[in-house]
């Protein structure tokens, strides 16, 4: 299960595309052979259903959509807020949700509160803290801040996952916020992954890739990551897993690009990579 707004992505030239952390999550997840399940945030005139097929929904409504531009020179990514939904309260979430095995929180315009936490003590419980290290000035530019409430929230989550993007390539920020979780994996673009985990740190190669559209790579990252490391317990696997996942997601453009188990698999046993934990 994912929590989180779905975005409306402008594109170059006009129109826009449905995108955010949730749905590459969940349809992670479903090209990886799990069911999903969604709680987000969205007016009525966006197609989420037609974006998630086969997905649960849970839909709160909202005036306005979540709505970014994201503009790319190469890696580097200016990004601009234009709009957002309704904040996610905990009394959103069906009942029966809470009995899921993997729970993502993954806020994109910190659309998710402390009240999220401790509501799933059976789950493997993963955070996407992308929407609680950013904010938008009086133009909408989005830029980097510090995260409050980290050493709460870290204490009752289970797997952190972020990218040195979000602290501004600043080392001594991605070991701080290493050491508050149980099991971080800091992903890097092109040089990979860091996981850190039992007071060590490895570092999990990139796999190539011709990218077209890095959008979602490092949400695809962490549902990936979580999935196989629910399968496997062994966090240096589900890292190694979950790049050669983000690097196939990213030589096609938007949802529709993120790569079935079994050519997750093939990638990984032509690097030479025992597919192992089924």
């Amino acid at each position: 299960m994912a929590v989180g707004h779905v975005t409306k992505d402008l594109v170059a030239g006009g129109g826009y595309r449905l995108g955010g952390a949730v749905a590459y999550s969940a349809r992670t997840a479903q090209s990886l052979g799990l069911s999903a399940a969604v709680l987000t945030s969205a007016p009525s005139d966006l197609d989420i259903h037609g974006l998630l097929p086969d997905v649960r929904l849970r839909i709160v409504p909202s005036p306005f959509a979540t709505t970014f531009e994201n503009l790319y020179d190469g890696e580097r990514r200016d990004q601009f807020l234009h709009s957002t939904a309704a904040v996610l309260k905990a009394r959103h979430l069906p009942e029966s949700w809470r009995a899921a095995g993997i729970v993502l929180l993954c806020p994109v315009a910190g659309e998710l509160g402390s009240d999220w936490l401790g509501l799933f003590p059976s789950a493997l419980v993963g955070v996407v803290p992308q929407g609680w290290m950013r904010e938008a000035d009086s133009a909408g530019r989005v830029t980097a801040k510090p995260w409050v409430g980290a050493d709460q929230i870290l204490s009752q989550v289970d797997v952190l996952v972020f990218s040195e993007e979000d602290v501004g390539g600043s080392e001594s920020e991605v070991q701080r916020y290493a050491s508050r979780a149980r099991i971080t994996a800091v992903t890097r673009g092109a040089q990979g992954a860091t996981v850190f985990w039992r007071g060590v740190s490895r570092d999990s190669p990139a796999f190539s890739a011709r990218a077209l559209d890095p959008t979602g790579a490092g949400d695809v990252f962490a549902a990936a990551f979580l999935v196989r490391l629910s399968e496997t317990g062994d966090p240096d696997v589900a890292a190694a897993f979950a790049n050669c996942a983000a690097a196939l997601s990213v030589e096609g453009h938007g949802v529709d690009a993120i790569p079935t188990r079994a050519r997750v698999e093939a990638r990984l046993g032509a690097a030479g990579l025992a597919v192992r934990g089924q």
